[in-house]
């Protein structure tokens, strides 16, 4: 894993966080960030810089829009929420397979739930499409134990959204410092284990 890409709404609170605290835990990792509807060069919020400034962390920020060069650019990119994920893979469908919320990729088992997810999904469209054709009980009753099947699936499923702290005040951003700090460090014990 060369290259990280974080990415959050307006690239000046959650995903400066998250760069600035993996470059300052390992520096061979490559990382950037951006936001969905990012400007250009606009400095990290202040809040980010204050609670970074407080762990030691230099914070020379400047935003970025998402850009196919970034998408190409990253081995693995690590969205803060599942609105930011099904945005990016709404303009990038290529880039699927590199794609995670950062709290899903460093969870093996909410991976593996949303894999199961997403094949349960495929099979239920094409059991649809069959049914549509030829209209068999059979098949119709495979559909509703497939989505008994989504609905636990879905149950199971933790909520892999990271706080948005913009417009809080400073314990907010501790909050969602603290929040990334952990998901941080389960992401570079990850990587140093594929790496072994």
């Amino acid at each position: 894993m060369k290259n990280i890409l974080f990415v959050c709404t307006g690239n000046t609170c959650r995903s400066p966080m998250a760069e600035a605290l993996l470059k300052h835990k390992n520096v061979y990792i490559n990382v950037q960030s951006a936001g969905i509807f990012a400007g250009h060069g606009q400095s990290a919020s202040q809040g980010t810089k204050d609670v970074l400034s407080q762990k030691g962390i230099d914070c020379q920020h400047q935003s970025q829009p998402i850009t196919p060069q970034l998408i190409e650019w990253a081995d693995l990119i690590l969205t803060m929420t599942m609105n930011h994920k099904q945005s990016i893979l709404m303009q990038f469908p290529n880039a699927e397979n590199k794609i995670f919320t950062l709290k899903e990729y460093v969870d093996d088992e909410q991976q593996q739930i949303w894999n199961q997810l997403k094949e349960a999904y495929a099979a239920l469209e094409t059991d649809r499409a069959l049914f549509q054709a030829n209209q068999d009980q059979q098949l119709e009753n495979k559909m509703k134990e497939t989505q008994k099947e989504i609905m636990e699936l879905e149950r199971q499923l933790d909520n892999v959204d990271i706080q948005d702290p913009f417009g809080g005040d400073v314990n907010i951003y501790r909050k969602t410092l603290s929040e990334l700090e952990k998901y941080i460090e389960l992401l570079l014990q990850k990587i140093d284990n594929r790496e072994k």
